[in-house]
């Protein structure tokens, strides 16, 4: 965009929860720290009946609810919500994206697009925008989750998408990638001589990755029953996770060299045997000391979707090979977690073993939330004065990002992803390319599942799951980093 301070940010689902919640607090955010142009005008839309005057009201109850206390300054807060303007569109009638063009007026300096709306919505949004001029080479768009519910939705919404919008124009969004842990991984990978020579099959005895709720349906039963935990967060999350820990080191930092790396970790993935896999879905039980329903009470009716999944993964390249990555994902669980465990392999010989010192593998936990911190755990002598033997002590050397930087806000993921869709940086969005091979493997799986009539696990909720996804990985003389 040539020019920013006569462009425009155009919010789609303007007046929907992730907009309350997310999007509206980070564009006040950027805002407040001065990293967007005093003149882009962010104008909502959605079907509900609204002026200017009223998304302004809207936002400013969101922010009061959302934005924490020591940063609403009365002064800034104004000057953002006049930023702030609004035209009332149903996205099915093609014909009213016309006052929406006359709203914005002239786009031909810059205009960001970011779509969240029911994938039913895709093709005659696209449509609308192209009809109305709005899909022109100054145009990008931000495309929310979910893109479809297997390949061939995910190519339909893709192919009508790419009727309007070239490639290079397409932002694909993943919000896990605008988390600062995550961005974190490439820096720590790549930025430290000490890791990267370790980071193979002949030093690394597997992965984990563990993305667990304590919430249940939480509003979102009808999305989430037609969904199911493996397309809700493996297909997306967890695979995008990955695909980042295990790809090569990328020849430079831009977003093409980025994601031809990861899009290969992608292809790479084997095929998910029946053994290797766990569907589960949660019964009543005790979250945080009080009772929870089970999900079929939750839902009110009989469901076989799963709440929770659990899968050995291989990548097949000289890298990974025989390195198993367990994934497990699940709503009700005993805690809030998402992180990634690089377990280490055991050194080859203990010089320590006849002064009974007992040794424990490396191991590195990077936790992406509710905490944010890299940690490794190492051996170390216990001080102190032992006859003839040696004491030895697993310990922690922490990089926790709260206190490594103290000074810096810790910010939402989408205030990354918005301020990138703004300026026209990909490199933390998804690919085509990346999303079908995603699909593909899923894909894969759920026919699995049906092949094999494969049936939901119990198990109680506030536990870790079923006891058969704690077999997947003591069958191989592992355990869950719990």
């Amino acid at each position: 965009m040539a020019d920013s301070s006569c462009s425009a940010l155009l919010l789609f689902g303007a007046t929907g929860d992730l907009s309350r919640r997310m999007l509206l607090p980070s564009l006040y955010a950027l805002h407040e720290d001065g990293l967007i142009d005093p003149g882009l005008r962010i104008v909502g839309t959605a079907r509900s009946e609204h002026q200017d005057e009223d998304f302004r009201e809207f936002a400013h109850a969101a922010l009061d609810e959302f934005l924490p206390a020591d940063r609403k300054d009365e002064t800034k807060l104004a000057s953002f919500l006049a930023r702030l303007e609004y035209q009332t569109l149903d996205a099915s009638n093609i014909d009213g994206f016309a006052d929406l063009a006359k709203k914005l007026g002239d786009t031909s300096c810059g205009l960001s697009i970011f779509l969240s709306t029911a994938p039913a919505l895709f093709e005659p949004t696209i449509e609308g925008l192209r009809r109305a001029g709005l899909a022109h080479e100054n145009v990008r768009i931000g495309l929310e989750k979910p893109l479809g519910n297997d390949l061939a939705s995910s190519r339909r919404i893709n192919d009508a998408v790419a009727a309007g919008f070239a490639e290079d124009q397409i932002f694909r969004i993943d919000h896990y990638l605008g988390k600062e842990t995550v961005q974190n991984l490439m820096a720590l990978r790549f930025a430290n001589m000490m890791f990267e020579p370790q980071w193979n099959a002949g030093n690394i005895d597997h992965v984990q990755i563990t993305v667990s709720e304590t919430v249940g349906l939480e509003g979102r039963k009808g999305f989430y029953d037609d969904t199911g935990a493996l397309r809700d967060m493996v297909q997306n999350h967890m695979l995008q996770l990955l695909a980042l820990i295990a790809m090569e080191p990328p020849r430079d930092f831009d977003a093409t060299s980025i994601r031809d790396e990861k899009v290969k970790v992608l292809r790479a993935l084997r095929t998910v045997k029946a053994e290797e896999m766990v569907r589960g879905q949660y019964r009543a039980g005790a979250v945080k000391g009080g009772g929870v329903a089970g999900y079929q009470e939750d839902l009110g009716e009989p469901s076989d979707t799963e709440t929770f999944v659990a899968i050995k993964a291989h990548v097949d390249n000289w890298r990974w090979q025989g390195v198993p990555f367990y994934l497990r994902t699940g709503k009700r669980l005993a805690e809030r977690r998402s992180e990634i465990v690089v377990q280490f392999k055991q050194v080859p010989h203990n010089i320590f073993s006849e002064r009974g010192g007992k040794l424990q593998a490396n191991r590195m936990v990077i936790r992406l939330q509710p905490e944010e911190y890299v940690r490794l755990q190492v051996m170390a002598k216990e001080p102190g004065l032992d006859r003839g033997g040696v004491v030895l002590r697993e310990v922690n050397l922490d990089l926790s990002l709260t206190q490594a930087f103290a000074k810096a806000r810790r910010r939402i993921a989408y205030e990354r992803l918005l301020l990138d869709l703004i300026e026209g940086e990909q490199t933390l969005f998804v690919r085509r390319d990346e999303v079908e091979a995603q699909w593909r493997w899923v894909d894969a799986i759920r026919a699995v599942w049906k092949s094999e009539d494969m049936e939901c696990k119990p198990y109680a909720a506030g536990s870790w799951g079923p006891n058969a996804a704690i077999a997947l990985t003591e069958r191989d003389g592992r355990s869950w980093n719990d």
